[in-house]
């Protein structure tokens, strides 16, 4: 006898078909959900580590841009003491300048000459003072020519004076230091003698 099936098969199939589906979609669903959430954790943990170290670095940065400062002002402060050690070694050597050069000024001084003023700028000295003749403030330029210790005397004014009831002649006169006095710097005040 022939068998017929009634049963609807074709719907049971589909029907198991869609809860094999569901179950997988689940599993699927189920498997994503846990794997984000896993990549989550890890990433979140990663950036909190990172954090940490990012905190640190920014401290340790903060207390090295302090010890630079702390470098650089005693850089600054070495330089300074340099400086001013410089400025006293310069004083220091040339202190006995002024005596030397005072003391040749006396020496070429021929008889027929005074001085009023001798005022010391940079390397320069400007002589001025009174002559009995034109004469001996050209032997006073001659002299400081021929010493070691002055060069290149100018003479920039000379005239008639009458002092007490005499005639002289009142001149003015540049002269150079030579190069082993050349020691003061254009930092040091200039020297003014007067009488």
């Amino acid at each position: 006898m022939i068998r017929i099936n009634l049963l609807p098969h074709r719907e049971l199939k589909r029907k198991a078909r869609q809860q094999q589906f569901a179950m997988l979609a689940g599993i699927t669903c189920v498997l994503g959900v846990g794997i984000v959430w896993g990549m989550h954790e890890v990433i979140s943990r990663k950036i909190e580590y990172q954090s940490g170290r990012n905190q640190y670095l920014q401290s340790q940065i903060a207390i090295l841009d302090k010890q630079i400062e702390e470098i650089k002002q005693i850089k600054q402060q070495i330089q300074e003491l340099l400086v001013r050690k410089g400025v006293v070694e310069t004083l220091q050597a040339n202190r006995t300048n002024v005596v030397h050069i005072l003391d040749q000024v006396a020496r070429l001084m021929p008889d027929g000459v005074y001085l009023k003023s001798l005022k010391q700028t940079n390397q320069h000295i400007r002589l001025s003072g009174y002559a009995q003749s034109n004469a001996w403030v050209s032997t006073l330029m001659r002299n400081l020519d021929a010493s070691p210790r002055f060069e290149s005397p100018l003479l920039i004014e000379i005239k008639a004076a009458n002092v007490n009831n005499v005639r002289l002649n009142e001149f003015d006169l540049n002269v150079k230091l030579a190069e082993l006095l050349n020691g003061f710097n254009s930092q040091h005040t200039p020297a003014n003698i007067s009488n």
